[in-house]
This record gives structure tokens, C-alpha cells and sequence, in this order.
């Protein structure tokens, strides 16, 4: 439909990519905020709340169908007052209403689709309808008049219905004061439920679709390698290898696609989220720190590169929010699929015959809409295919990298997909995380000093340096909101475990003290004293002036999709009292924790974050403090690395850096305590507990050190 059919709706005035891409349908939509339920209430008339977002597949074509089509418009803008909500964006208004259709509907997802009362509490609700009656759903039509009839004619039971959604949302997500015993029997019940859905065949858990659960992943990881678990560590490798040589990973880019409709991660969903590819980095450095296979430290490498090139603002840092799945509503995957004539178009005949085999390029392919479209993805190995070609291991390597090269040539030529350019400060911090792990483990000193440069951006622009951090650093194209969105758990939450991570890996006091004042703010903002636990949304605002659902109180325990604010926010904490030892700290994250100890073991797969928390808080913690520069440092530092274990902290820092003014307080009173050896180059402190031994400059002794003591 043409840009110029109709006026613009007040969408024009937003900065998000997914609102301001509405803002010509015929449709008076509104954004959130005072000025639509305002309206609501003075023309008595029901709100329709449509919320979804730019990457979303689905979102675009009930937009299509529905929103751009002048007569349901016309429906729409007669009965209902209209509010279009990008749910990456407002994350907390996303998140009620989900439970509230799920509530109704026993389904949530994008685009959600709800009926609410001129107050804001929902009455009906669902995702996608169709235009007309069509898979099994009725016609959105049908659904618009229907529902307006129902506030005309039947409006008690309406209200009756939004009352008791209302009750149901209050519901989701408020496990706090559940309480339990805190006993790593509860982490082994945990990973015994995740291991119960592990798929053998294919990796992953449970049936299609198949999502990553990252979490899950890293929980396994950690019980493998403290423990001993064979299951653990299978269940883990396999899935992690699984999905690196699926079709849900981009063999020609890197980086992950959001989920794979099948069982055995062939074909996805395209869209590529910030976020699946922030913790899966980590999955993939976890994995390798442990058990130094080298294939996942190259897919590590390839989601760094992915992300550098596609997804980052090399010029002032930043991490891109998602990539979208297509170009338009005719094409599906079309980007990231090929036929095999396409294939054969681009590669000379040898290339075609190893890449071919490789990547399981035929004449039927894996994509429904077109058969002829394939998906690749490993089905063989490279050994294989070259025993098979009867041409040496070599040789065959060779042909597949100028194969890859050439693909992705050719596929940079095609349409790209579009690439929401709005900087989450969630997402981001989470982002500096994982490269700063990256950076550290893979020895990657370009994505060391990005992930500075990125950290640096979100504390100038979305932290007042004070008790004030917004949700979004930066939009895209420079748009400016006309309301700020304020922070909320998992900005402040992720954000402190960044500024943490940055002082690491630079020894640079002033992240540690952003770090400390950003905790501080956390808990004076979402701690909830009284019952426990973290709420979502800021405690300090007035009630009264939250609007429809966002009166209900969240205390989020479980990751979906991302790690869960409550376990995070703990985890901040505990970090923190290691190093300043402030005891206040960790007495939050133990009250948080177990808030909900007495449910957790219920929520499996989807508490990853919760078990790993928890071991960082039963676990002594051990802090590995590297001194000195030069070739020994950095092999001590590599030696004192090696394994991934949840409650290990390693420390660089220079020699110049051991001064009062320049540690953290618990960190002063042990390393200001010792003596430097003498004649050494660069030398090691290991403390576990409150106990600290003495300065270790030998490798073999430092390996042993921590062999006893992680």
C-alpha cells in the first residue's frame, strides 16, 4: 500500500522502528501512554492492544491484512481506541498482557492481540487472527465486531472476565514467598529435570520447535565440570555441536537463527536476535574453556564476527537490537536459502560437488513454500565427504572455504533483511559480557576494547551516572523519543554484571564504583523488602499512575527468553560482596533466592539462570588474581582460565594497579597484605573463601591450586 494512501497516525511521532513502521495504515493508532486510555475512558469505548515487533514475521502480516485494510480500519477507529506496542521496547507492558492471553487463550506470542476494558484490564485476547475465517480461527472481522458488541450489549460479563485475567496476571511470575531450603540437592534436582527432556538423537530439549535455552546449557556445563556428570556434559556438547552444524546457524555468516521448527534444528525461523547470540557466545566459550574442543571456539569466533560486522556500530559501539527473517510477506527464509541452481550458479563444479555434500544442497530442499530452497546445513562431515570425493581432508577444506566465500558473496548482493538499529540497554550490557569472556578465553583484544568502547556508550547515554538508567541507549537513525522509557530489572541487573566484567578485564576502578552505584539503585528501585525478591518495574513509582495492567507486581524467576531478572540481579550481588564485602548483598540475594526455592524445581528448563545463582551463592567463592604484564602473565592468566566454573573469578592486573585507591575494599585488604615475590615476571593470588594462600609464580603449582580449590 502506497505511503501517501492515508494520513499519518500518531505513531509518526514515535522513535521505534516497529510503531513508526505502522504509522501510515489507516488505522488511528496510538502509543502507549496517558493521552489513549484518556480517550478510552471519555468516549467509553474498549481498547484494542496490539503488540508485536519489527522482526516479527507474523506481526507484518496481520498488519498486512488487517491493518492496512481500509474497511476493518474503519471497524476498528468506529468502536475501539487503538494502542501499538513494540514489545522490545516496553518489555514490561509485553509481559503482563502475554500472561493475560495466555490466560485466556492458553497461548501467548506475537502478535499478541487483547480486548481491554477504557482502564486498561483485558477481557479477550489472542495472537494472530486472520483477516477472515481461515486456519482454524475466526476472522479478525468477525472477532472486532463480536467484541465490540460484547462491551455494547454485554458489558458486566466483559468486566467480570477482565477481573478475573487481572487476578491471573497478578499471578504469573509472583512465586516470592514460596520459600524453601537452599541446598545444592535443589541444582541437582534442577539439571535432573533439564536432562529428563534431553533430546539424544538430535540435542536440544523436548520436541519441535526448538528453542537454545542457553541457561540451561551453561547450568549443564557447570554441574559437568564441578561434578563429574557424563549425562550433563553429553547432554550439553551434543546440543551445543548439534545446533552449530543446523540450519538454526548461519553456515555462511555465523550467528544464530531465534529457533528451528523441527526437531533437528534444520530449518528456522530467520530472524536473528542480539540477545540468543550474546548468550550462546557464552555457551560456546564455556564449552570450550572446559573441554578445548576447537569447533566451538570457532563458532564462538564466527557469532564475534557476525555480530561485528552486522549487528554493531563499529564507530561509536553499540549492539544492534535484531535482524528481521525476510525482506517482505512473499518471501520466507529467502535471504538465507538456496537452490540448488543458485548454488551451482556461484560455485565452480568442484566447489559445488564438496559444499554440495556438505551443506546437503538438492534438487528438494527443506522449505515448504518453495521445495526447491535449501536450508544448509552440515549432514556430513569434512573427512567424509572427502573420503567419498576420494580428494585429501586438505583439499576438501579448501574447496568448502572458497565455497563459503563465494556464497556469501553472492548472498550480500540479494535484498538484506532489516536490521533494527535501536541500542536495548539490557541487551547490550549483555552483549559486553559475552564478548568480554570471548575476548578473554579466545584471546580476541579487538572485541576486548569494543565491548569498552560499547560499555562506555551506555553509561553516557542512558545512565545519568546516578540512580537513573533508561531501557534504550540509542534508536535508530538518531530518532528521539518523546517520552523516555525508564529502566527496568534486567537494564539495571545486566548492566551492573557488564560494569563488573569491564573492571576485570581493564582494572579500571571507576567500572567497579558504576557497578557498586548502580546496585545500589537496583535495590533501592526493585527490592522488595517486605515479601522478597526483585519486581520487574521500579517500586518508587506511584501506583495510581501505572496504567491498565501494569499495576500488577512481576517478580520474574523464569528465562524466557532471556536469563530471568530475579537470578541475574542476585548474581550482581554476590559478585559484588566478594569484592566489597558488603554484607548487606548477599543477605538480598539469599532473600531473593529463596523466595522461590520452595517452587523453583517445578520450572525445569526454564530456571537455568535460578540453579546457577544459587551454586554461585553455596559455592566458596575463588578469585584468582593475576599480577604483572608481559608473554607470563597472559599464560598465567590463560592457565588460570581453563574451565568454566560459575563461582571463579579471574583478576588482571598490573603491578602499577595495586594501590588503595585503585581495588575494591575486599580485594585491597588481601592483595595490600602481600608481599610480591621477588624476581618474578608476574606472580598469582588465589583465595577460596575467606582464605587466601600464598603468591604462586609456577604453572604447574598454579594448576594444582585450582584443581583443589574450583
Amino acid at each position: 500500500m502506497a505511503e501517501h494512501a492515508f494520513s499519518l497516525n500518531l505513531l509518526d511521532q514515535s522513535a521505534s522502528s516497529y510503531l513508526r513502521s505502522a504509522r501510515h495504515q489507516p488505522v488511528q493508532w496510538h502509543p502507549w501512554g496517558e493521552e489513549a486510555f484518556a480517550r478510552a475512558q471519555a468516549e467509553d469505548k474498549p481498547i484494542l492492544l496490539d503488540i508485536g515487533a519489527v522482526w516479527c514475521h507474523w506481526c507484518h502480516v496481520m498488519d498486512r491484512e488487517s491493518y492496512e485494510s481500509a474497511e476493518l480500519a474503519a471497524i476498528v477507529n468506529q468502536h475501539f481506541v487503538a494502542i501499538k506496542v513494540d514489545r522490545d521496547e516496553r518489555p514490561d507492558v509485553d509481559a503482563r498482557y502475554q500472561a493475560a492471553v495466555s490466560a485466556i487463550s492458553g497461548q501467548g506470542g506475537w502478535p499478541l492481540t487483547a480486548f481491554l476494558t477504557p482502564a486498561g484490564k483485558p477481557f479477550f485476547g489472542g495472537t494472530y487472527f486472520p483477516a477472515d475465517d481461515r486456519y482454524g480461527r475466526p476472522g479478525f472481522k468477525r472477532v472486532l465486531l463480536t467484541m465490540a458488541e460484547v462491551w455494547r450489549d454485554r458489558r458486566e460479563e466483559a468486566l467480570e472476565s477482565a477481573s478475573s485475567v487481572m487476578a491471573a496476571v497478578e499471578q504469573n511470575e509472583n512465586f516470592a514467598g514460596r520459600g524453601g531450603e537452599l541446598n545444592l540437592a535443589l541444582v541437582d534436582k534442577i539439571s535432573e529435570a533439564i536432562l529428563k527432556q534431553f533430546d539424544p538423537r538430535n540435542g536440544g530439549f523436548g520436541a519441535q520447535p526448538k528453542f537454545p535455552h542457553p541457561a540451561a546449557l551453561d547450568l549443564l556445563l557447570e554441574v559437568a565440570t564441578r561434578t563429574g556428570n557424563d549425562k550433563a556434559r553429553d547432554a550439553a556438547l551434543t546440543t551445543l555441536t548439534r545446533m552449530s552444524k543446523g540450519g538454526v546457524y548461519d553456515q555462511l555468516a555465523g550467528g544464530f537463527h531465534r529457533y528451528s521448527v523441527d526437531e533437528r534444528w534444520v530449518v528456522p525461523h530467520f530472524e536473528k536476535m542480539l540477545y540468543d547470540n550474546t548468550e550462546l557466545l557464552r555457551n560456546y566459550v564455556h564449552a570450550y574453556q572446559s573441554f578445548v574442543k576447537p569447533e566451538f571456539a570457532l563458532v564462538a569466533s564466527e557469532i564475534v564476527h557476525w555480530l561485528d560486522t552486522v549487528m554493531s556500530d563499529r564507530e561509536r559501539g553499540g549492539f544492534y537490537a535484531s535482524q528481521d527473517a525476510d525482506i517482505d510477506l512473499d518471501d520466507d527464509g529467502d535471504y538465507f536459502t538456496w537452490t540448488k541452481a543458485e548454488a551451482q550458479a556461484v560455485l565452480s563444479a568442484e566447489e559445488m560437488a564438496v559444499a554440495g555434500r556438505y551443506w546437503d544442497i538438492g534438487d528438494v530442499g527443506d522449505m515448504h513454500h518453495n521445495p526447491q530452497k535449501n536450508v544448509l546445513h552440515v549432514r556430513y562431515s569434512v573427512g567424509e565427504v572427502a573420503a567419498e570425493m576420494g580428494i585429501g581432508i586438505e583439499e576438501a577444506g579448501e574447496r568448502l572455504a572458497q565455497a563459503r566465500a563465494k556464497l556469501l558473496e553472492a548472498r550480500s548482493k540479494r535484498l538484506t533483511p532489516f536490521i533494527d538499529r535501536t541500542l536495548y540497554t539490557a541487551w547490550n550490557a549483555m552483549a559486553v559480557t559475552a564478548y568480554f569472556e570471548a575476548a578473554r578465553v579466545l584471546r580476541l583484544n579487538d572485541a576486548r576494547d569494543f565491548a569498552l568502547k560499547s560499555l562506555d556508550r551506555l553509561l553516557v547515554q542512558a545512565w545519568d551516572g546516578g540512580s537513573e538508567l533508561g531501557h534504550v541507549i540509542a534508536y535508530a537513525d538518531g530518532m528521539r523519543p518523546s517520552q523516555r522509557v525508564e529502566g527496568n530489572l534486567d537494564d539495571y541487573a545486566f548492566t551492573v554484571h557488564a560494569c563488573l566484567d569491564a573492571w576485570l578485564s581493564a582494572g579500571r576502578i571507576a567500572y567497579f564504583r558504576a557497578a557498586l552505584r548502580l546496585a545500589e539503585q537496583m535495590v533501592a528501585k526493585f527490592f522488595d523488602r517486605a515479601a522478597g525478591a526483585f519486581v520487574d518495574t521500579a517500586l518508587t513509582e506511584d501506583d495510581e499512575t501505572k496504567l491498565g495492567a501494569l499495576t500488577a507486581r512481576r517478580k520474574p524467576l523464569q528465562d524466557a527468553p532471556t536469563p530471568a531478572g530475579n537470578p541475574v540481579a542476585a548474581a550482581a550481588l554476590l559478585r559484588l560482596e566478594a569484592l566489597s564485602s558488603n554484607k548487606e548483598f548477599r543477605e538480598i540475594a539469599e532473600r531473593s533466592l529463596e523466595s522461590f526455592a520452595g517452587v523453583v524445581e517445578h520450572f525445569g528448563l526454564y530456571v537455568g539462570t535460578y540453579a546457577l545463582t544459587l551454586s554461585r551463592l553455596l559455592l566458596d567463592p575463588v578469585q584468582v588474581v593475576v599480577v604483572g604484564s608481559g608473554t607470563e602473565a597472559i599464560r598465567l592468566e590463560a592457565l588460570a582460565t581453563a574451565r568454566f566454573a560459575v563461582n571463579k573469578t579471574v583478576i588482571r592486573l598490573h603491578t602499577r594497579q595495586i594501590t588503595a585507591d585503585m581495588l575494591p575494599d575486599a580485594l585491597a585488604e588481601t592483595l595490600l597484605q602481600v608481599p610480591a615475590p621477588e624476581g618474578v615476571e608476574a606472580w598469582v593470588q588465589v583465595c577460596k573463601g575467606r582464605t587466601c594462600m600464598a603468591p604462586i609464580s609456577d604453572s604447574e603449582q598454579l594448576l594444582d591450586t585450582l584443581e583443589m580449590s574450583v
